[in-house]
């Protein structure tokens, strides 16, 4: 199975909440990021990029959620803890 990247991030919290993300609507996801930069906690410059990948078959609907994410069309849903809070 080809893996294909749609997602670039620079620190590992983002491509894991992005791959939480994609995960939840149904999609195999996978995260790579290059050795030395996990060895010394890199999070900036080339070395620091993390990469969100998906099978090659579901790279059109990944890039359509994340598309959808980043304008603003998902939503965190209220539960009765936050009402209280209100």
């Amino acid at each position: 199975m080809k893996l294909v990247s749609v997602y670039t991030t620079f620190g590992q919290l983002e491509a894991d909440m992005m791959k939480a993300f994609l995960e939840a609507q149904g999609l195999d996801v996978e995260i790579t990021q290059e050795s030395v930069a996990k060895t010394l906690g890199l999070s900036a410059g080339k070395l620091g990029e993390v990469k969100v990948l998906v099978p090659e078959n579901q790279e059109q609907r990944a890039r359509e959620y994340i598309r959808a994410m980043l304008a603003g069309e998902y939503e965190m849903p209220i539960t009765p803890a936050d009402e209280d809070e209100a």
